[in-house]
């Protein structure tokens, strides 16, 4: 059961990395553009996270435990220094938006 909804949130995750990625690519404005960045990474962050955790519960091994290790600590990092960048710059994008409109 909890694999299923590990897989389920790891789907989730990679899915809202895409979109981010995609409205990244196609905005016109800089700050706007980093922002949706540092979401986009937020999901890859939680995507690696969640592929840790789930690989660690599938396969129990010496070296499933170290790659699993790195994959959460990876996915935690990035996680938690890209929700501080989008919080960043997320105060900035309503006046950007104001500004160049």
């Amino acid at each position: 059961m909890l694999n299923i909804l590990l897989v389920a949130v790891i789907v989730v995750t990679f899915v809202w990395y895409f979109y981010f990625k995609t409205k990244q690519f196609r905005t016109p404005l800089p700050i706007r553009k980093k922002w949706l960045g540092a979401k986009a990474s937020v999901c890859l962050g939680a995507f690696l996270l969640f592929f840790g955790i789930n690989f660690l519960i599938v396969y129990q091994s010496s070296i499933t435990y170290v790659v699993a290790g790195l994959f959460i600590l990876l996915g935690a990092y990035f996680t938690y220094h890209n929700v501080k960048v989008a919080k960043h710059y997320g105060q900035f994008v309503k006046e950007e938006l104001s500004i160049n409109q």
